[in-house]
């Protein structure tokens, strides 16, 4: 089978490089491969009575499949520089922008029309950070929540399906670069196209390492964020999350100087599991819909290390942690902050007898065991620091779940137009290392559409 382009990857970068693809000339033939399920199939088997915990399928449903991990995510669109990747130093501040609000206006007209648009743009609460040895970071935010995102997902899928090849539960093993361009091996079965657009997400780290050894393709270590999932009542955040939904908070900790930030707030959300690569770590969840909403909203609070020589794993160093975690919980470990202060774990009446209720089925354990001090400390601090601007973030019986961890791919080594030195191969989104995020990803993968039609 020959395609003018092939995609390896339906995350948002790989949807949204097929549809621009197809709206800029309909007439070219393109193939997407996706090693998880389509949209309709994905369906985690944890149901909270017979499946409790995770149970390691061959292809996660949260963080494969169409529409990728962000699917099933709470569907936050962070239109902003200020985070969510780099995309801006490889195409310029404003055209990364615009993009994004490209993207923005498209999820509009698939069944996002209704949704709200966040903003911290003047936000009294800047200086309410700045008072308190916080910094407040500047994003315009669209919540689509974990229900209207599918819905989005669901409308884009069917008017794609119609034009493009669709090749669900098809990991592809290599990419091979030929004379006229390159050659998909998939399942042992071989396609050619004359370009190829990579966009594997975070879930393909491993494999597109492995690809850029094979194709010798330039690559530098990227960071991994370290930390926990805080969860409270709503009441607490709520003089903030009514006015910002989102908000991106950075406190430098005076012990060590480390950055520790506030990262996918949920207001009245829910917290579940992830599994990458087999590990089990903590994220959140949260829906427009008010009758999907609880009473708590959680967040994450996490701490970015970076290495260098003569250790250069970040990855394999979040991996090793969470591991841990798995090893000492059976999965993941929820805590009390009352009780991590104290020096003791938490146990099951414990967290019966506090004031929040959990959303996540986790075992009560001890979180000291598991992450570096450092880190800790550092979390410990924020959550302080945090009560400043929100009395009450500090209350013993807030629930910390352990462990959260955000892996990056290496930073793949690409040009203005996220091309690679092989010409004509494409490498988009969160697996190459450039973006972090929704609204990143999916820009990225309407430049390059619009950089391969302009270049045929």
């Amino acid at each position: 089978m020959k395609y003018d382009v092939i995609v390896v990857g339906a995350g948002p970068g790989g949807i949204f490089a097929a549809y621009e693809l197809i709206k800029q000339n309909a007439d070219l033939k393109i193939g997407v491969f996706e090693a998880g399920h389509a949209l309709d199939k994905r369906k985690c088997p944890i149901d909270g009575e017979k499946v409790k915990t995770c149970i390691k399928c061959k292809s996660c449903s949260i963080m494969s499949g169409f529409g990728g991990a962000g699917a099933f995510s709470d569907g936050k669109y962070n239109i902003t520089n200020d985070f969510g990747g780099t995309l801006y130093e490889y195409i310029g501040k404003k055209k990364a922008l615009e993009l994004m609000n490209y993207v923005d206006d498209i999820n509009m007209a698939y069944g996002g029309e209704g949704t709200k648009m966040y903003s911290t743009a003047g936000s009294k609460f800047d200086k309410i950070c700045m008072q308190n040895k916080l910094k407040l970071l500047n994003a315009s935010v669209r919540h689509l929540g974990t229900d209207i995102n599918y819905v989005v997902l669901e409308n884009i899928y069917n008017e794609l399906k119609e034009k493009v090849d669709f090749y669900f539960d098809c990991a592809v093993d290599h990419v091979v670069k030929t004379e006229n361009g390159y050659t998909i091996d998939a399942q042992g079965n071989k396609y050619d196209c004359e370009q190829c657009v990579i966009s594997v997400g975070r879930i393909g780290s491993k494999w597109m390492e492995k690809i850029c050894h094979e194709m010798d393709i330039p690559t530098k270590s990227n960071r991994v964020d370290l930390g926990v999932r805080v969860e409270l009542p709503a009441v607490i955040f709520s003089h903030l999350t009514d006015e910002l939904y989102e908000s991106k908070i950075v406190y430098r900790t005076e012990k060590f100087e480390d950055n520790v930030r506030t990262f996918c707030m949920n207001p009245h959300g829910a917290v579940v599991n992830e599994n990458t690569n087999g590990i089990v770590t903590v994220n959140g969840h949260s829906y427009e819909d008010p009758s999907k909403h609880t009473d708590n909203t959680n967040f994450a609070l996490l701490v970015a290390k970076h290495f260098s020589e003569p250790f250069k794993d970040s990855n394999g160093y979040g991996e090793s942690i969470a591991r841990l975690s798995n090893m000492l919980g059976g999965g993941v470990i929820v805590q009390r902050f009352g009780d991590l202060v104290r020096g003791r774990r938490s146990t099951v009446n414990r967290i019966e007898e506090g004031l929040v209720r959990p959303t996540l089925a986790a075992t009560p354990g001890d979180l000291s065991l598991v992450l570096p001090k450092r880190i800790l400390d550092g979390i410990i601090e924020m959550i302080y620091a945090l009560d400043k601007i929100a009395p009450g973030t500090a209350n013993d019986d807030t629930l910390l779940y352990g462990v959260e961890v955000k892996f990056y791919n290496m930073e793949v080594e690409v040009d203005e137009n996220l091309e690679c030195k092989h010409k004509g191969l494409y490498i988009i989104g969160d697996g190459s290392g450039v973006t972090h995020s929704l609204s990143h990803a999916s820009a990225s993968g309407v430049h390059v559409a619009r950089q391969i039609v302009e270049n045929r």
